[in-house]
Protein backbone atom coordinates (compact mmCIF):
# COMPACT_ATOMS: atom_id res chain seq x y z
CA UNK A 1 0.00 0.00 0.00
CA UNK A 2 2.65 2.50 1.44
CA UNK A 3 4.36 1.68 -2.01
CA UNK A 4 2.03 2.17 -4.21
CA UNK A 5 1.08 5.47 -2.87
CA UNK A 6 4.93 6.63 -3.13
CA UNK A 7 4.66 5.21 -6.71
CA UNK A 8 1.34 7.17 -7.39
CA UNK A 9 2.82 10.63 -5.67
CA UNK A 10 5.93 10.40 -7.57
CA UNK A 11 3.55 9.79 -11.16
CA UNK A 12 1.66 12.83 -10.05
CA UNK A 13 4.81 15.05 -9.09
CA UNK A 14 5.75 13.87 -12.68
CA UNK A 15 2.91 15.02 -14.29
CA UNK A 16 3.17 18.71 -12.88
CA UNK A 17 6.72 18.95 -13.88
CA UNK A 18 5.78 18.23 -17.60
CA UNK A 19 3.25 21.07 -17.44
CA UNK A 20 4.47 23.80 -20.35
CA UNK A 21 2.82 26.97 -20.90
CA UNK A 22 0.73 29.69 -19.57
CA UNK A 23 -3.15 29.86 -20.92
CA UNK A 24 -5.82 32.47 -20.06
CA UNK A 25 -8.70 31.83 -22.09
CA UNK A 26 -11.51 34.32 -22.38
CA UNK A 27 -14.84 32.93 -23.40
CA UNK A 28 -18.01 31.83 -23.06
CA UNK A 29 -19.29 28.86 -21.01
CA UNK A 30 -21.04 25.53 -22.76
CA UNK A 31 -22.23 23.18 -19.93
CA UNK A 32 -22.49 20.81 -22.72
CA UNK A 33 -18.88 20.85 -22.94
CA UNK A 34 -18.31 20.54 -26.62
CA UNK A 35 -16.89 23.89 -26.89
CA UNK A 36 -16.59 27.60 -25.50
CA UNK A 37 -14.62 27.27 -22.07
CA UNK A 38 -15.00 23.95 -21.31
CA UNK A 39 -13.49 22.58 -24.41
CA UNK A 40 -10.80 24.98 -24.11
CA UNK A 41 -9.53 23.74 -21.27
CA UNK A 42 -9.44 20.44 -21.72
CA UNK A 43 -7.73 21.26 -25.27
CA UNK A 44 -5.10 23.08 -23.17
CA UNK A 45 -4.78 20.24 -20.43
CA UNK A 46 -4.35 17.40 -23.42
CA UNK A 47 -1.46 19.14 -25.30
CA UNK A 48 0.51 19.72 -22.12
CA UNK A 49 -0.19 22.90 -20.85
CA UNK A 50 -2.19 24.88 -17.90
CA UNK A 51 -5.10 26.55 -18.26
CA UNK A 52 -6.97 29.20 -16.51
CA UNK A 53 -9.91 31.06 -17.27
CA UNK A 54 -11.71 34.43 -17.20
CA UNK A 55 -15.89 33.78 -18.64
CA UNK A 56 -17.49 36.07 -20.40
CA UNK A 57 -21.11 34.67 -20.95
CA UNK A 58 -23.20 31.87 -19.50
CA UNK A 59 -25.18 29.73 -22.54
CA UNK A 60 -27.68 27.55 -22.39
CA UNK A 61 -26.68 25.08 -25.35
CA UNK A 62 -26.53 21.70 -26.46
CA UNK A 63 -25.56 19.42 -29.69
CA UNK A 64 -28.85 20.66 -30.84
CA UNK A 65 -28.31 24.53 -30.11
CA UNK A 66 -28.30 27.92 -28.00
CA UNK A 67 -31.26 28.55 -26.57
CA UNK A 68 -30.01 31.42 -24.10
CA UNK A 69 -27.16 33.26 -23.14
CA UNK A 70 -26.12 35.21 -19.47
CA UNK A 71 -23.90 38.02 -20.36
CA UNK A 72 -21.14 38.07 -17.22
CA UNK A 73 -20.81 42.21 -15.96
CA UNK A 74 -17.69 43.86 -17.14
CA UNK A 75 -16.39 44.50 -14.42
CA UNK A 76 -16.41 40.64 -13.30
CA UNK A 77 -14.58 39.95 -16.68
CA UNK A 78 -11.87 42.15 -15.81
CA UNK A 79 -11.66 41.02 -12.16
CA UNK A 80 -10.80 37.91 -13.36
CA UNK A 81 -8.59 38.71 -15.78
CA UNK A 82 -6.81 40.63 -13.35
CA UNK A 83 -6.51 37.85 -10.80
CA UNK A 84 -5.04 35.68 -13.10
CA UNK A 85 -2.64 37.89 -14.54
CA UNK A 86 -1.28 39.13 -10.75
CA UNK A 87 -0.87 35.96 -9.96
CA UNK A 88 -0.86 32.85 -12.07
CA UNK A 89 0.12 34.81 -15.28
CA UNK A 90 -0.59 33.77 -18.71
CA UNK A 91 2.48 32.56 -21.83
CA UNK A 92 -0.42 33.29 -24.24
CA UNK A 93 -3.87 34.47 -24.33
CA UNK A 94 -7.08 32.83 -26.08
CA UNK A 95 -10.14 35.06 -26.80
CA UNK A 96 -13.43 33.10 -27.81
CA UNK A 97 -17.02 34.20 -27.18
CA UNK A 98 -17.21 38.08 -26.61
CA UNK A 99 -20.83 38.35 -26.85
CA UNK A 100 -21.32 42.36 -27.28
CA UNK A 101 -19.28 45.48 -27.37
CA UNK A 102 -19.22 46.27 -23.70
CA UNK A 103 -16.83 42.90 -23.27
CA UNK A 104 -14.92 43.73 -26.20
CA UNK A 105 -14.07 47.12 -24.65
CA UNK A 106 -13.45 45.87 -21.40
CA UNK A 107 -10.76 42.71 -22.83
CA UNK A 108 -9.64 45.61 -25.08
CA UNK A 109 -8.19 47.45 -21.79
CA UNK A 110 -7.01 44.51 -19.57
CA UNK A 111 -5.00 43.38 -23.19
CA UNK A 112 -2.83 46.22 -23.52
CA UNK A 113 -1.59 46.18 -20.02
CA UNK A 114 -0.27 42.85 -21.30
CA UNK A 115 1.03 43.73 -24.79
CA UNK A 116 4.01 41.34 -24.59
CA UNK A 117 1.81 38.39 -24.47
CA UNK A 118 0.68 36.56 -27.41
CA UNK A 119 -3.07 36.84 -28.55
CA UNK A 120 -4.99 34.37 -30.41
CA UNK A 121 -8.75 35.60 -31.19
CA UNK A 122 -11.60 33.26 -32.16
CA UNK A 123 -14.09 35.84 -33.57
CA UNK A 124 -16.73 33.86 -32.11
CA UNK A 125 -19.86 35.34 -33.94
CA UNK A 126 -21.83 31.93 -35.01
CA UNK A 127 -22.25 28.58 -33.32
CA UNK A 128 -21.72 25.78 -35.12
CA UNK A 129 -25.88 24.99 -34.89
CA UNK A 130 -26.01 28.14 -36.67
CA UNK A 131 -27.21 30.87 -33.64
CA UNK A 132 -25.41 33.97 -33.27
CA UNK A 133 -23.36 34.50 -30.17
CA UNK A 134 -22.28 38.02 -30.45
CA UNK A 135 -24.68 41.24 -30.65
CA UNK A 136 -24.39 44.05 -33.49
CA UNK A 137 -20.86 45.87 -32.77
CA UNK A 138 -19.25 43.08 -32.00
CA UNK A 139 -17.39 41.89 -35.76
CA UNK A 140 -16.67 45.99 -35.84
CA UNK A 141 -14.78 46.53 -32.46
CA UNK A 142 -13.07 43.48 -33.70
CA UNK A 143 -11.94 45.35 -36.56
CA UNK A 144 -10.95 48.40 -35.27
CA UNK A 145 -9.30 47.43 -32.56
CA UNK A 146 -8.52 43.63 -30.94
CA UNK A 147 -7.63 42.59 -34.44
CA UNK A 148 -4.33 44.95 -33.75
CA UNK A 149 -3.59 43.09 -30.57
CA UNK A 150 -3.93 39.56 -31.96
CA UNK A 151 -0.28 37.45 -33.00
CA UNK A 152 -3.32 35.35 -34.89
CA UNK A 153 -7.37 35.74 -35.94
CA UNK A 154 -8.98 32.37 -36.68
CA UNK A 155 -11.89 32.80 -38.07
CA UNK A 156 -14.26 30.47 -40.67
CA UNK A 157 -14.89 31.83 -43.75
CA UNK A 158 -18.58 32.56 -42.28
CA UNK A 159 -16.64 34.77 -39.97
CA UNK A 160 -13.80 36.14 -42.13
CA UNK A 161 -16.74 37.39 -44.95
CA UNK A 162 -18.09 39.08 -41.99
CA UNK A 163 -15.47 40.96 -40.90
CA UNK A 164 -14.05 41.91 -44.59
CA UNK A 165 -16.95 41.69 -46.80
CA UNK A 166 -15.72 39.02 -49.18
CA UNK A 167 -17.17 36.68 -50.56
CA UNK A 168 -15.26 33.42 -49.61
CA UNK A 169 -15.75 29.99 -51.89
CA UNK A 170 -12.18 29.85 -53.06
CA UNK A 171 -8.71 28.97 -51.45
CA UNK A 172 -7.74 31.79 -53.29
CA UNK A 173 -10.76 33.68 -51.60
CA UNK A 174 -9.44 32.94 -48.01
CA UNK A 175 -5.85 34.06 -48.84
CA UNK A 176 -7.32 37.38 -49.84
CA UNK A 177 -8.90 37.48 -47.12
CA UNK A 178 -6.52 36.73 -44.74
CA UNK A 179 -4.28 39.55 -46.26
CA UNK A 180 -7.24 41.69 -45.34
CA UNK A 181 -7.06 40.83 -41.74
CA UNK A 182 -3.32 41.24 -41.39
CA UNK A 183 -3.77 44.63 -43.02
CA UNK A 184 -6.23 45.36 -39.90
CA UNK A 185 -3.47 44.98 -37.67
CA UNK A 186 -3.27 41.38 -36.38
CA UNK A 187 0.44 39.56 -37.17
CA UNK A 188 -1.61 36.61 -38.71
CA UNK A 189 -4.73 35.00 -40.35
CA UNK A 190 -5.95 31.59 -40.26
CA UNK A 191 -8.92 31.12 -42.42
CA UNK A 192 -10.90 28.15 -41.82
CA UNK A 193 -12.11 26.14 -44.63
CA UNK A 194 -13.93 23.57 -42.70
CA UNK A 195 -17.34 25.31 -44.20
CA UNK A 196 -16.57 24.82 -47.98
CA UNK A 197 -17.41 21.66 -49.99
CA UNK A 198 -15.40 19.27 -51.04
CA UNK A 199 -13.37 16.40 -49.96
CA UNK A 200 -10.33 17.88 -48.59
CA UNK A 201 -10.55 20.28 -45.15
CA UNK A 202 -7.95 23.38 -45.89
CA UNK A 203 -6.93 25.84 -43.69
CA UNK A 204 -4.92 29.10 -44.99
CA UNK A 205 -2.60 30.68 -42.18
CA UNK A 206 -1.26 34.39 -43.87
CA UNK A 207 0.99 36.39 -42.23
CA UNK A 208 4.25 38.65 -43.43
CA UNK A 209 5.75 35.46 -44.10
CA UNK A 210 2.97 34.67 -47.12
CA UNK A 211 0.91 32.15 -47.31
CA UNK A 212 0.45 28.54 -46.05
CA UNK A 213 -2.18 25.86 -46.47
CA UNK A 214 -2.95 22.86 -44.09
CA UNK A 215 -4.83 20.35 -45.96
CA UNK A 216 -7.04 17.36 -44.30
CA UNK A 217 -9.22 14.91 -45.57
CA UNK A 218 -12.79 15.90 -44.56
CA UNK A 219 -14.22 13.50 -42.46
CA UNK A 220 -18.03 12.86 -42.96
CA UNK A 221 -19.71 13.36 -39.75
CA UNK A 222 -22.02 15.20 -37.46
CA UNK A 223 -19.24 15.75 -34.53
CA UNK A 224 -18.19 18.90 -34.95
CA UNK A 225 -19.29 20.85 -32.15
CA UNK A 226 -16.74 23.64 -30.61
CA UNK A 227 -14.12 23.04 -33.08
CA UNK A 228 -12.97 26.72 -33.81
CA UNK A 229 -12.36 26.96 -29.96
CA UNK A 230 -10.65 24.06 -29.71
CA UNK A 231 -8.08 24.93 -32.89
CA UNK A 232 -7.32 28.65 -31.19
CA UNK A 233 -6.79 26.87 -27.85
CA UNK A 234 -4.63 24.44 -29.50
CA UNK A 235 -3.16 26.98 -31.04
CA UNK A 236 -2.02 28.80 -28.20
CA UNK A 237 -1.10 26.68 -26.45
CA UNK A 238 1.37 25.88 -28.84
CA UNK A 239 2.64 29.80 -28.78
CA UNK A 240 2.72 29.25 -24.95
CA UNK A 241 5.14 26.47 -24.79
CA UNK A 242 7.01 28.59 -27.26
CA UNK A 243 6.61 27.08 -30.44
CA UNK A 244 6.70 28.90 -33.65
CA UNK A 245 3.65 30.00 -35.34
CA UNK A 246 3.54 27.67 -38.21
CA UNK A 247 4.54 25.16 -36.08
CA UNK A 248 2.06 25.64 -33.40
CA UNK A 249 -0.62 25.55 -36.18
CA UNK A 250 0.02 22.40 -37.65
CA UNK A 251 0.23 20.77 -34.29
CA UNK A 252 -3.11 22.20 -33.81
CA UNK A 253 -4.49 21.29 -36.84
CA UNK A 254 -3.49 18.54 -36.26
CA UNK A 255 -4.98 17.58 -32.89
CA UNK A 256 -8.36 18.53 -34.46
CA UNK A 257 -8.46 16.17 -36.90
CA UNK A 258 -7.78 13.22 -34.89
CA UNK A 259 -10.33 14.96 -32.28
CA UNK A 260 -12.98 14.80 -34.84
CA UNK A 261 -12.07 11.35 -36.55
CA UNK A 262 -12.11 10.11 -33.00
CA UNK A 263 -15.52 11.65 -31.78
CA UNK A 264 -17.31 9.64 -28.71
CA UNK A 265 -20.93 10.72 -30.75
CA UNK A 266 -22.68 12.15 -27.91
CA UNK A 267 -25.86 13.69 -28.47
CA UNK A 268 -28.02 13.84 -31.11
CA UNK A 269 -27.13 17.49 -32.90
CA UNK A 270 -23.33 18.51 -33.83
CA UNK A 271 -21.22 16.48 -31.34
CA UNK A 272 -18.01 16.88 -29.31
CA UNK A 273 -15.17 16.22 -30.09
CA UNK A 274 -12.72 13.60 -28.57
CA UNK A 275 -10.19 16.36 -26.63
CA UNK A 276 -8.28 13.55 -25.21
CA UNK A 277 -6.58 12.76 -28.20
CA UNK A 278 -2.83 13.78 -27.57
CA UNK A 279 -1.11 14.39 -30.97
CA UNK A 280 2.63 12.63 -30.44
CA UNK A 281 5.12 14.85 -31.00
Amino acid sequence: MGEALCRSEKGEAKARNDLKGRVLIIAGSDPSGGAGIQADIKTVTALGGYAAAAITALTVQNTKGVSAVHAVAPDIIAAQIEAVMEDIGADAIKIGMIGDVETAAVIDTALRKYSGVPVVLDPVLIATSGDALAKDGVAAFIKEKLSALSTVLTPNIDEAAALTGMEIETRDAMITAGEALVALGAKAALVKGGHMSGETVEDALVSAEGARIFSNPRIDTTSTHGTGCTLASAIATGLAQGLALQTAVKRAVDYVHKAIATAPGYGVGHGPLNHAWVVEE
